[in-house]
């Protein structure tokens, strides 16, 4: 069965593409995000911000004793108004 856009999901905790393995979201979950959300900036932005807080706990959790990183661009940045 082929793969599609909508396949390429966050894998937890590690927070890979559980398609292609690349830091999520990748360019195809994007791409979704932006179809998906295309009305709504705003609540894609929320939808976004949640999933950042989730990603930074989880990542934290996997190694306590790194510096937290910042997740901002790669969540939400690319979202932002342009």
């Amino acid at each position: 069965m082929p793969r599609h856009a909508s396949d390429h999901r966050p894998a937890r905790p590690t927070w890979r593409c559980g398609t292609c393995g690349i830091a999520w979201p990748c360019s195809p979950a994007k791409l979704r995000l932006l179809a998906e959300y295309r009305l709504d900036r705003p609540a894609l932005l929320i939808h976004l911000a949640r999933l950042q807080t989730e990603a930074a706990d989880n990542l934290a959790a996997l190694n306590p004793n790194a510096p937290p990183v910042d997740l901002t661009e790669r969540f939400t940045g690319w979202a932002s108004a342009r």
